[in-house]
């Protein structure tokens, strides 16, 4: 799995995180999480897919939002030991 960690510029409140996440979910449906913050301007975004920062910017365009910031690490899956 991949985790990108997205600055987003534009974000001012709860309704644009769900505008941001809605975007991401529209145009890159195949994903595991998405959790957009407005008060740290930040997005992460967890999926398989392989996906480069001009697609990001591609997706947001027409939204008004702009990319500050790309960040691409493996998101590691968190271990449970009580079942």
């Amino acid at each position: 799995m991949n985790k990108y960690i997205l600055g987003i510029d534009g974000m001012r409140c709860g309704m644009c995180e769900m505008h941001v996440e809605d975007t991401l979910r529209k145009d890159f449906p195949n994903y595991k999480k998405v959790k957009a913050s407005h008060l740290s301007a930040t997005v992460v975004f967890i999926t398989p897919l392989e996906i480069s920062e001009k697609e990001f910017i591609d997706a947001f365009y027409p939204t008004g939002y702009r990319i500050t910031s790309y960040q691409k690490t493996q998101a590691i899956k968190k271990l449970s030991f009580w079942r």
